[in-house]
This record gives structure tokens, C-alpha cells and sequence, in this order.
């Protein structure tokens, strides 16, 4: 089976697929000093219930932190046998062309993303990932990246309020019941979540505008469900569109190595 690992800011996934389906998936902080044996404590105490452990055979990273890659390296060599692939080196193919400035590095989540968008949905796409930072990813007709947007994560921004302005508290992610609040926290979840809606539905409007065509909109990360609630800008939620891409990346990889 494939151990692919989409390693994020705040959230690392590890997630077996079998060839044909996730049979499960586990999620924990990302921390830039956790030991490869660590790693492996962890994730046999929550696979080997299941009899998953000893069915890993391959892995395959994405990681927008450099630095917590050699130990998911040591943990792929040590306990699984198998030298990891990882999204961005040279000897690993993604199979769609990136049309961006030279010298430019994406983010390896964001090309992940493009290649299972493409094969999901086709082409001419905006794939809105809500996570440490929100960003909007093009997928043009033939499945190239072409560039995007980059703009604060919610709760990015929530901690950036909250610590900037002693006299406004922390506050959880909801969608409020009214725009206009009439005490402090029931004006800033609107803030935030009207302000997101407006801000995704804008970017979005805005690039289609800007290509002169269509555009699908794809959501995906955590709180693409709370934000679909308020709008209807995204023609598809899709929970699991990197460790789709990465299985992907995987199987072409793997194919022309064999």
C-alpha cells in the first residue's frame, strides 16, 4: 500500500491508499523536531489495530516544510523499506507543465492539488485550499498550473486580530446568524466570515474576468464546507484533492521507473 503524506504549516495528513481508496487517513501537528521513531510509535499505534502497518510498501511526500522532510525520509527508509518520493525534486514528474516566472518555487501542495484537480474536474479551473494561508491555484485547459493567489488563512488572520487588539478576544470560525453583530464577538465572526465570502467570491469573479472564460471553482481544506454555506461560488467541494493528486504523482512516477 501507499503511505502518502501531505506535510502542511499547522497539519500534517498521513493517509493508505490501497491502489483503489484511502482505507484510512490520520492527522497531527506539524512539528518541525519529531524524530522518525516517533513518527512510526505514533502511526503504528493507530495502524496496527487494523493490520496496516506491515502493508506499507510505498510513500510518497508533499511538504511546504523543508525542514520536516529528512525525518519522514529516515521514517520511510528505516521502518517501511522504501526510498520516499517527494513532490519538487527534479527526478520526480508531475505530467502537467507549470507556466510560471522563472526561478519561481510553488508550493509543492499547490501543484499536488493541480494535478488531482485536473483529473477530476478537467481544465480551466480555481482551486480555493483554505489552510495556513488561503490560496487560489489555476488549472488551465490542459491541466497546467498558471499562477495563482496567495492571501491570509481565517484563522491566520483571527490570531493576527486577536494579538494586534488587546480589547478583541479569540474566536472560533462560524457562520453568524445576521451581517450587522451587536456585541464585539458577533461583529467579528461576521467580519471574518462575511469578509471571506466577499473576498472569495470577489477573486474568483475577478480571474474569470481576467482569462475571459469560465471558470470552475474547486474548494477543498478544512473549512470549504463552512464557507460553502455562504455562498455558491464552488461547483465542487473535494476534502481530499491533495492525497489524490499524490497517488496520482505516485502511479505516473512509479509506471515510468518500472
Amino acid at each position: 500500500m501507499l503511505l502518502a503524506i501531505d506535510v502542511g504549516n499547522t497539519n500534517t495528513v498521513f493517509a493508505l491508499h490501497d491502489g483503489e481508496k484511502t482505507v484510512g487517513s490520520w492527522r497531527c501537528l506539524t512539528t518541525h523536531g519529531r524524530t522518525a521513531d516517533e513518527y512510526y510509535v505514533w502511526l503504528k499505534s493507530l495502524m496496527q489495530p487494523h493490520g496496516l502497518i506491515r502493508d506499507v510498501s510505498d510513500v510518497i511526500i508533499s511538504s511546504v516544510v523543508p525542514q520536516v522532510v529528512f525525518n519522514l525520509r529516515v521514517l520511510s527508509d528505516t521502518y517501511f523499506h522504501t526510498r520516499p518520493m517527494v513532490v519538487g525534486k527534479p527526478e520526480v514528474e508531475l505530467g502537467v507543465p507549470v507556466r510560471v516566472d522563472k526561478d519561481t518555487v510553488v508550493g509543492a501542495d499547490r501543484l499536488v492539488n493541480t494535478v488531482g484537480a485536473f483529473d477530476r474536474y478537467g481544465g480551466n479551473l480555481i482551486v480555493v485550499d483554505f489552510g495556513t494561508a488561503t490560496t487560489f491555484d489555476i488549472v488551465g485547459a490542459d491541466g497546467a498550473y498558471e499562477g495563482g493567489i496567495i492571501s491570509p488563512g481565517v484563522n491566520t488572520s483571527l490570531r493576527g486580530l486577536s494579538e494586534a487588539a488587546a480589547a478583541l478576544p479569540y474566536i472560533d470560525v462560524t457562520k453568524p446568524e445576521r451581517v450587522v453583530g451587536t456585541n464585539t464577538r458577533m461583529c467579528m465572526q461576521s467580519g471574518i466570515y462575511w469578509g471571506y465570502v466577499g473576498l472569495i467570491e470577489g477573486l474568483c469573479t475577478r480571474v474569470a474576468q481576467e482569462r475571459g472564460e469560465a471558470m470552475k471553482v474547486i474548494g477543498t481544506g478544512g473549512l470549504s464546507t463552512l464557507f460553502d454555506q455562504g455562498t455558491n461560488v464552488f461547483d465542487h467541494l473535494d476534502s481530499d484533492l491533495t492525497i489524490h493528486g499524490l497517488v496520482l504523482i505516485h502511479a505516473r512516477n512509479k509506471k515510468e521507473n518500472s
